[in-house]
């Protein structure tokens, strides 16, 4: 290397280096700024959400509240009845619970594996402490004689059952299953499989609602998309007036419009098409009127944005090379919005699948969705691992249409 290029080379590597470290510094203050926004979502989405599904798999109150019991039934078979020395363990752990709020919470979830259990489990804490329970067999005579019941084995199958922090009882009981006594994975009976009924009728709901908001919402988009940009704003006002109105009034509207002498029975009837009122309020048809009527924005946004990018000469190239205007529409123009209709479909169906509010006070009892049901395990029975689970059922079911939707776009994709 002579001298002259050896100053060219130094002033190279300087420059490289510099821009280096210029380059490292933008990235530097990129994520910078987007380090609020990754603390937010991180302390009302992730965190939320990982309480949820921990909540779904815990089950503290068994294990807290009777710790000697548990381990005494660890080695019972669960067939008869416990040796004596569970009884004399479940004295001595009732007598060290230092609250009744404890045995109340431990009634309670020993009451939702078997019936009864509550108040089984309140009567003994009450009578305690026992007088002359100081031998296994004194206590376990004492204990059926404070209350029968105690010589049942399903009362301390239940105990053993749940004996661990850890169970998955609420996860199989969101698909109607559940552990017998021995703790092999079975069905629920039939009489008690409802969840499974229940997920069904969710996605059947949210899939018409999508449907008909798909129906309703391309040419609504497409007739947009076709307009000057000024009116095709004011128009996408109109669209978008339904997400400056709170809920529950527009649901209150929407009994108002379709009860029995409302607008809309009394409409029809106006124009001859009907003799009696129609049944549109409580019932299936009211609830997804509303939801599409709520939910109609959702579909219409992608549908638009995409729409707009789809040049309008194709239809017109489609049609001068001897297509038929209806073909050429179908089989050029559509094709071209399959990523809005993708999207806004996956949008609204997910909405749809965690709807509330709006089935409850417009449908009936048929008519409620998974959420509802999250709603009164958390509200009403206090039964917060089974309402977590329930949401752990929807989360995994909106991942799992994330990732199809997902797959279905990048083979798409490949193919163009």
């Amino acid at each position: 290397m002579d001298a002259l290029t050896l100053p060219a080379a130094v002033d190279s590597q300087r420059l490289k280096r510099q821009l280096g470290r210029a380059e490292r510094q933008r990235k530097m203050w990129a994520f910078a700024l987007t380090v609020p926004l990754l603390v937010f979502l991180l302390l009302t989405f992730l965190v939320p959400i990982t309480a949820l599904l921990g909540r779904a798999v815990e089950n503290p109150e068994i294990a807290t509240a009777l710790p000697r019991t548990v381990v005494v039934l660890a080695d019972w078979d669960r067939k008869g009845l416990p040796p004596a020395t569970a009884f004399a363990a479940l004295v001595a752990d009732l007598g060290a619970l230092p609250q009744q709020a404890e045995a109340g919470a431990l009634a309670r979830r020993l009451n939702n594996e078997a019936p009864g259990a509550r108040s089984l489990v309140m009567g003994t804490y009450r009578a305690l402490p026992l007088e002359g329970a100081e031998t296994p067999d004194a206590a376990k005579a004492k204990l059926i004689a404070t209350d029968d019941r105690w010589s049942q084995p399903v009362f301390w199958q239940a105990i053993a059952k749940n004996g661990s922090r850890w169970t998955p009882d609420y996860l199989l009981a969101a698909v109607d299953l559940r552990r017998n006594a021995v703790g092999d994975i079975e069905r629920m009976p039939p009489n008690q499989r409802v969840f499974v009924n229940i997920l069904a009728r969710t996605f059947e709901i949210s899939a018409v609602v999508t449907l008909a908001a798909l129906l309703l919402g391309y040419p609504l988009a497409y007739w947009l998309s076709t307009l000057p940009a000024r009116k095709a704003n004011l128009l996408m006002i109109l669209v978008l007036v339904p997400f400056w109105t709170s809920v529950l009034v527009r649901i209150a509207a929407w009994i108002v419009l379709l009860q029995s002498e409302g607008l809309v029975n009394r409409a029809l009837i106006g124009v001859g098409i009907i003799d009696h009122p129609l049944a549109l309020l409580f019932n299936r048809l009211g609830v997804e009127i509303a939801m599409v009527h709520i939910l109609l924005p959702f579909m219409i946004l992608p549908l638009y944005s995409v729409m707009k990018g789809v040049p309008p000469t194709y239809l017109r190239a489609a049609v001068s090379l001897g297509s038929a205007p209806l073909a050429a529409f179908f089989r050029v123009y559509v094709p071209q919005t399959y990523p809005g209709i993708g999207a806004g479909g996956l949008l609204v169906f997910i909405i749809s699948i965690g709807y509330y509010v709006t089935p409850a006070l417009l449908g009936g009892a048929d008519d409620q969705m998974l959420s509802y049901y999250v709603a009164q395990y958390t509200n009403v029975t206090i039964n917060w691992g089974l309402a977590c689970a329930l949401g752990a059922v929807l989360l995994t079911a909106t991942l799992l249409l994330y990732a199809v939707y997902r797959r279905v776009v990048k083979t798409e994709l490949s193919i163009g």
